[in-house]
Parts: C-alpha cells; sequence; structure tokens
C-alpha cells in the first residue's frame, strides 16, 4: 500500500502528468482537494472508488481516511491543485506517514506559475532582463512570511516574481515594488489560470489598480517584471550560429573534438 501525492495541475483537466492520471486510475481511494482541483479528473478514478473531498477535512481527519486505506491494504491518490513543492501543506502530511511508517511517493504537477506564463505566451526569464524567477506570497492567515523575506527584499534583486495568494492586498503589492522596478514595470494578473473562467488584465505597476477595477477574488496570481512583454532583450547563445556547443560543434578547434561527427 502507498499514498501517491500527485500534483494535479492548474485548473484544465488535462494539464496532468501520464503518471499521474494512471495513479489515479490504479487507486481505490482517491482524497481530492475540491476547492482547487477539477472535478473532471475524478473521471479517471475505477468504478467502486472510495472519492474524499478532503476541502472541509482537518488534518486529523485526511490522516484517519489514509490510516483505514493503509489497513485495508488499499493505495491512495492524494490530489492537490498545481505542484506539490510549494504551498501544497503535503509536507506536514508526509512528516505524519514517516511517523507512522506509511509509505508513499510523489508525482510532480503543472505549477500555476507556469501555467500563467503559458496564458500571458511569456518567458519568464529573458537575457540582459532577469535570469531569475522568485516564487513568493505575502503573510496570510494560514501561513506567516518570515522576517527577511520580504517583497522589497526580492524586488530589490530585479528578479521577475510570481506573486502567489496576494491579490487582495494588491494595493500594498504595488506600494512596496515600485520603488525598486518604477512604476512603467509591466505587470500581471491572472485569476484561475486555465480554468474556463480564466481572466488576465495587464498593466503596469502604476495602473494596475485601475485596470483591475477592484476585482480580486482569491484564485490569483500576480507575475511582475521587465521580462513580461518585453522585445529589447538579449538573444541567447545557445542557438548562435557560432557559439561551439557539444552538440553542434563550430569551428577548426571545437569545446568538444570527441563529440564531433
Amino acid at each position: 500500500m502507498s499514498v501517491h501525492f500527485i500534483g494535479a495541475g492548474p485548473g484544465a483537466a488535462d494539464l496532468i502528468t501520464l503518471r499521474g492520471r494512471d495513479l489515479i486510475a490504479a487507486c481505490p481511494v482517491c482524497l481530492y482537494a475540491g476547492s482547487l482541483v477539477p472535478e473532471a479528473l475524478l473521471a479517471h478514478c475505477p468504478d467502486g472508488a472510495r472519492i474524499v473531498n478532503t476541502a472541509p477535512l482537518s488534518l486529523d481527519e485526511i490522516m484517519a481516511e489514509i490510516r483505514a486505506a493503509h489497513a485495508a491494504g488499499q493505495d491512495v491518490a492524494r490530489l492537490h491543485s498545481g505542484d506539490l513543492s510549494v504551498w501544497s501543506a503535503m509536507g506536514e502530511q508526509l512528516r505524519r506517514l514517516r511517523a507512522e511508517n506509511i509509505p508513499y511517493d510523489v508525482t510532480p504537477g503543472v505549477p500555476s506559475f507556469a501555467a500563467a506564463a503559458a496564458a500571458l505566451g511569456a518567458e519568464l526569464t529573458l537575457p540582459g532582463v532577469a535570469q531569475s524567477l522568485v516564487l513568493t506570497r505575502t503573510s496570510g492567515r494560514a501561513s506567516a512570511m518570515p522576517e527577511r523575506e520580504t517583497l522589497e527584499n526580492f524586488a530589490a534583486t530585479g528578479a521577475t516574481l510570481a506573486i502567489h495568494l496576494s491579490v487582495h492586498v494588491l494595493e500594498d503589492v504595488v506600494e512596496q515594488l515600485t520603488p525598486h522596478y518604477g512604476a512603467d514595470c509591466p505587470v500581471a494578473v491572472i485569476w484561475r489560470a486555465t480554468w474556463p473562467d480564466q481572466r488576465i488584465v495587464k498593466a503596469t505597476l502604476a495602473t494596475l489598480e485601475e485596470a483591475t477595477g477592484g476585482e480580486r477574488g482569491r484564485t490569483a496570481l500576480i507575475l511582475v517584471g521587465h521580462a513580461l512583454g518585453a522585445e529589447n532583450f538579449d538573444e541567447s547563445c545557445l542557438y548562435a550560429g557560432d557559439y561551439d556547443r557539444r552538440f553542434r560543434p563550430v569551428g577548426t578547434s571545437p569545446r568538444f573534438p570527441e563529440d564531433a561527427s
């Protein structure tokens, strides 16, 4: 028996890995975060599967479901939205599973920042503009931010920021970022990326509050940085005709002569 933690993706039911889909289909028990995981994914569950929406459950109640499945020798598909490596509350579940010697594994999923960037048709790291992406958030009731992990500190690097779980304090975000990026810095808010009701607002830090028209909601991502919509950036050397690389030797003395053919 194993508990299979599966990243269910950002919203669209077909944005799940083949491994994740096949694990769902093989598990007689499915625990899913119903507030964010699309119900269409439950169509992959086998006939007669026990399907439990964990949105109204406490951690103790979720663990009770897992223990019952473990006692019965039944594999569990544990679905979380996006990817499990960030803000998934997976860590506290894994800690309890380790304490009880219940086997588990993890299958990654499409993260929300990647879905948002795809919706914009944007590369978030451009040569000469930004080569780092910071995934962050503001403090909330469920989790406070560590003292040094502030928007101002991240903004000082000039990196592209993907700010999660913060659209409700949009005014504060704008106020903290403007001194570092400038009022004309591009920004986008993407609500419910890849869902049928996806909405995108593109603006600058100076115009964002007006552009959103007061809409806040809860399931939204804020992307900020000069890489958004940039056209004046360097081309990568990766595909340059004179760039000597392992898979495309160039010149009479290539760097990797043993790979030349």
